[in-house]
């Protein structure tokens, strides 16, 4: 192969790479400074891609930069190219060694720390202990922009709209529950509907996480009106006011322990399993480390 059409592809190679970290930074000296090169080199590998593709990439908003429309796409054809070459050598080294050492950061919420992961945790722990484990509790949204951002491996918990730069790989799936105070009105019928729970004020996670979602979702699909009485963070939080007979839940089977002084209906008739997997990106390879840890929960599940 002549030696200017290694020269070119090197440079392109080059220019892809600052676009790339100019993008996720929204700033060309940012990216400059973790490139480890001047401004004015990476702002000239910019505009020679421009150039040569004939496109505007970025569009300034005072001390940022945002991606024009060509920009987006080619970030999303860019990214894993250039994010696949920079990860060889690390990806090369780390199938070479021992899963023995190294870091897993996991992005999971409250209620998936506390109730799906233990089992999985403590095998891990047990059989790999020189591993650094680290588990980020985050919802939903800040869990996929942490993914995103590179900052954790993969996320675990539920996933009801799957975007196009994500895969979920599913692992175990648990019964819907209706849970109230004893003695509830609901719990000394012997047939219940729907509309029977929709009389009641209700109990749920944040608006922003899956269980308010699917529970609308269920209402809407009968035209029935609901009322959400209490909105509060995490299954032990809403099993205490229920107990308290302040109102009505539906929470997963994963949570019940039997020792919770609570009337336990099973809601399956009404409501969906709510199903827990693996949330990674697409195109990035996981460690082998982090491949260990999926490689439990897909055992365990």
């Amino acid at each position: 192969m002549p030696s200017r059409a290694i020269r070119y592809k090197q440079n392109r190679l080059q220019q892809l790479r600052g676009f790339c970290f100019a993008a996720h930074a929204g700033s060309v000296t940012k990216a400059a400074e973790k490139l480890h090169l001047s401004q004015p080199s990476v702002s000239l590998q910019i505009q020679a891609l421009e150039r040569e593709i004939g496109v505007k990439l970025f569009e300034r908003r005072g001390p940022r930069i945002e991606l024009t429309p060509d920009g987006v796409l080619l970030l999303e054809l860019a990214r894993p190219l250039v994010e696949g070459i920079d990860s060889i050598h690390e990806e090369f080294h780390t199938r070479r060694e021992s899963v023995d050492r190294g870091r897993v950061d996991i992005a999971a919420g409250g209620s998936t720390i506390l109730y799906v992961l233990p089992r999985f945790v403590e095998e891990f722990v047990k059989g790999h202990p020189n591993i650094e484990l680290k588990i980020h509790n985050v919802t939903g949204r800040a869990g996929l922009e942490l993914l995103r951002e590179g900052e954790v491996d993969f996320c675990v918990g539920p996933m009801l709209d799957t975007p196009d730069d994500i895969a979920f790989q599913p692992i175990v799936s648990y019964e819907p529950l209706l849970i109230t105070c004893l003695g509830h009105p609901l719990a000394k019928r012997k047939r219940i509907t729907l509309r029977d729970i929709s009389k009641y004020p209700l109990i749920l996670p944040p608006r922003t996480l899956s269980t308010w979602r699917m529970v609308e979702d269920v209402f809407k699909q009968r035209g029935l009106r609901y009322d959400v009485k209490l909105e509060v963070g995490g299954w032990e939080v809403i099993k205490t006011y229920v107990e308290l007979g302040l109102g009505i839940s539906i929470v997963m089977s994963i949570c019940i322990t039997g020792d919770e002084t609570l009337e336990v209906i099973r809601a399956s008739s009404w409501f969906p399993n709510r199903t827990y997997g693996v949330v990674s990106r697409k195109g990035r390879t996981l460690s082998a480390q982090a491949r260990r840890f999926t490689e439990i929960l897909g055992a365990g599940g």
